[in-house]
């Protein structure tokens, strides 16, 4: 049995088993929020080590008959380093519940295909997020675990949600946190989501307490602890930022970084990632240059256009555009992407930075949006040096184009007029929404008889 010397931390244990099998005689189901960080993790490995000491020491089984699922949220952009660490930890972190017969489970949630980061970005046009354009956190954060825990309330009515939060973190979070709470009550009611409770079992440990967890307690699930020991310290710019409880000369400081998206914008600067190049992972210097690159560029007007995809003007007082980003500008971003994957893979083979189902989706969405003379598959083949197939019904084979480029030869306009609509006819079998449709098809051939003044 996992003992820790300290009082404080063996009596957040108790509480938990306590809340577990006593307080809560429901069989409500337990979702933690696990990102791999350090606050997770160590809220996983107290609440781990309470369901051992409740399967040891109390002599029925059934007082574990509580689920506890361990929710990983996959923006598909996250940082690859702290990404492939959480694909290792989550697979221990599975097999070793089964082995030890703990009602724990993996889930790992990821946003809709319409909804990742890049279909948003270089389909759709959407300026990458800012402080006041912020959209990333609901479509690839908020929506896929709300949409799990949805499905645990249908299921069982009620479910709670164990969160690492800490008073410590700031002053508005622990503001935030205390609004909510209910004096005397271990749980909170969910901020958005009914029939949901918020626990939080570590909001009163300190930085140096959680530090003192990860480098003292022995993973209870068989991690070693200290990899994620030093992708914080290689991570941190500054080591002042890092108090921890030294156990050994190695733990000289540990790193308060945080992890996201390698894309993030909403940051001016990434700290994270610039501190792990300057330790040593050289290979990341594309993708903070890629980062930089789509920040400085966000508000040029020449890389938007003068609407919005609902429509509305979007022009400012100085006649400069403010809309989604224009067809030449998602391209450019399109292609800047895919040679800053094809250089990172050189030295890392298994980073995907946008995957084959994002490319076809923007394919589709550009087609949607009379985007016709840049293909997904075109540039991809430019790059890579072979093909992607970026529709998934037949389309026209070469003979079929040899033959109708030979009936059009007098006007290669309707050859791309015909080329076009069957690429809009496409999308209808796809995963992309297939409202509009048939006002798209209508405008491409508007256009095709009345062209647009240029």
């Amino acid at each position: 049995m996992i003992k820790i010397r300290s009082k404080k931390i063996e009596g957040i244990i108790d509480e938990i088993i306590d809340q577990y099998a006593y307080a809560d005689t429901s069989d409500r189901p337990w979702i933690i929020g696990f990102s791999g960080g350090k606050d997770s993790t160590v809220l996983l490995t107290l609440v781990w080590i309470a369901l051992q000491r409740i399967r040891e020491e109390m002599p029925f089984p059934f007082q574990l008959k509580r689920k506890v699922y361990v929710v990983c949220n996959d923006t598909m952009v996250e940082n690859p380093i702290i990404a492939n660490y959480v694909e290792d930890v989550l697979a221990i972190i599975s097999e070793s519940a089964r082995d030890q017969d703990l009602p724990i489970f993996v889930k790992k949630t990821t946003p809709k295909l319409e909804e990742s980061f890049w279909v948003n970005v270089i389909g759709k046009g959407y300026p990458v997020p800012n402080n006041a354009f912020r959209w990333c956190t609901d479509k690839l954060k908020i929506r896929p675990t709300s949409n799990f825990l949805l499905e645990q309330i249908d299921e069982k009515g009620e479910a709670i949600v164990l969160l690492g939060t800490r008073y410590e973190e700031s002053v508005t979070r622990e503001r935030s946190m205390k609004k909510h709470e209910v004096t005397g009550n271990r749980l909170s009611r969910h901020q958005t989501t009914t029939n949901t409770y918020v626990y939080s079992p570590i909001k009163d440990m300190f930085l140096e307490e959680i530090w003192y967890v990860i480098n003292t307690v022995k993973s209870p699930w068989g991690f070693d602890n200290s990899i994620l020991f030093k992708i914080y310290s290689d991570a941190s710019a500054d080591d002042y930022e890092c108090p921890t409880v030294v156990v050994n000369k190695e733990h000289n400081s540990c790193g308060q970084s945080r992890f996201g998206c390698w894309t993030c914008t909403v940051v001016k600067t990434d700290k994270s990632m610039t501190a792990l190049v300057d330790k040593g992972q050289n290979w990341m210097q594309p993708l903070l240059d890629f980062r930089n690159r789509l920040v400085e560029n966000r508000n040029l007007s020449e890389n938007r256009s003068n609407r919005r995809r609902n429509g509305q003007e979007a022009v400012r007082e100085d006649g400069s555009f403010n809309g989604n980003y224009n067809a030449e500008y998602r391209y450019k971003i399109l292609k800047d992407l895919l040679e800053v994957q094809k250089e990172v893979q050189k030295d890392r083979p298994y980073v995907t930075l946008i995957n084959n189902q994002e490319l076809i989706a923007i394919q589709v969405i550009w087609n949607r949006d009379g985007i016709f003379d840049n293909t997904v598959g075109k540039l991809y083949k430019e790059i890579f040096d072979k093909d992607i197939n970026t529709n998934n019904i037949k389309s026209l084979d070469d003979t079929e184009r040899r033959i109708l480029r030979d009936v059009c030869k007098d006007d290669k306009g309707y050859y791309d007029l015909i080329d076009n609509l069957i690429s809009l006819q496409e999308t209808k079998t796809l995963m992309i929404s297939k409202y509009g449709l048939h006002n798209d098809v209508e405008k491409r051939i508007e256009n095709f008889v009345n062209p647009p003044k240029k």
